[in-house]
């Protein structure tokens, strides 16, 4: 297979978003309210903060009213979730599986590109949600340190905009190296079926070598990310140290406010993971 195939990633998401679109509207509205709330919360925190060393009981409790509001919201999204997905694999695994076998597909491949299929409804359940997340998360830190800490919020950017010229060819490496981990899984049934010691000894040995791979590129992607925050807090304690008259609450607000940022953007290694190897199962596998 050339790795230079139209992919289907998107004709094959697209399908699933519009075969479903009630149960994804429910659940992504849910995960649109709760990041809408989890922004919000480190400056209602600021404000119970300074309440609490003010004395102000009433104006402390608004941050646990916060609290239940953002779990209520989450736990009403993790309930959602399940019956939704469940039901999207259901309906999904069938017409992989009649595609497969019209384009005459043997049965072990076949098998393995239903379990691939299976990666689609995780993307929409596990990585989408952690993807809409994560850019809620950094661009709106972003734009609260910008405006509570202006110096700390242009450092932040400088980080994501850097991060973000790297980011198209760490994308191409790790879509070759899911493109040749997935060719290996999809022969794994036949290798498995023929019980040959040094055809299965190759076999597990390059796909140890593959994984390795991908892994070693995340533990070097999360180090980057590392100094880039020691950085970014660095600056930022250096900064609200040698300026005058701030208050409990506003620091709680701004190492909070690192914090996301700092969080949202370690997710980022593994969720180019995750759409390199879906852009490749994409390729292979067809439901519509």
């Amino acid at each position: 297979m050339n790795i230079n195939t139209q992919p289907t990633m998107a004709k094959t998401l697209k399908y699933i978003a519009k075969q479903h679109k009630k149960r994804l509207l429910a659940t992504f509205g849910l995960v649109a309210a709760e990041n809408i709330l989890l922004l919000t919360y480190p400056l209602v925190g600021s404000f119970a903060v300074n309440a609490v060393l003010n004395g102000q009981l009433v104006s402390a409790l608004a941050y646990a009213l916060t609290v239940l509001i953002i779990w209520s919201v989450g736990s009403a999204r993790r309930a959602v979730d399940t019956r939704a997905f469940t039901r999207i694999y259901t309906e999904l695994a069938v017409p992989v599986i009649l595609n497969q076998r019209i384009k005459g597909i043997d049965t072990s491949t076949t098998s393995a590109r239903v379990a691939l299929s299976r990666e689609f409804v995780n993307f929409f359940e596990h990585h989408l949600p952690t993807l809409i997340t994560s850019i809620f998360s950094i661009l709106g830190a972003v734009a609260m340190l910008l405006l509570i800490e202006f110096w700390s919020g242009v450092v932040a950017l400088a980080i994501v905009v850097c991060f973000g010229l790297i980011l198209p060819r760490y994308v191409k490496v790790n879509d070759l190296l899911y493109f040749k981990l997935n060719n290996r899984l999809e022969k794994e049934v036949d290798c498995v079926k023929r019980a040959q010691n040094r055809e299965l000894m190759k076999h597990y040995g390059l796909v140890e070598k593959l994984r390795v791979l991908i892994s070693n590129r995340e533990a070097l992607s999360f180090l980057a990310i590392g100094i880039a925050m020691a950085v970014l807090f660095g600056i930022t304690l250096t900064l609200l140290t040698l300026k005058q008259g701030v208050t409990a609450g506003h620091i709680y607000a701004v190492i909070t406010y690192l914090w996301t940022f700092a969080i949202s953007l370690d997710d980022a290694p593994r969720l180019v993971e995750e759409l390199s190897k879906l852009k490749d199962i994409g390729k292979r596998v067809e439901v519509a």
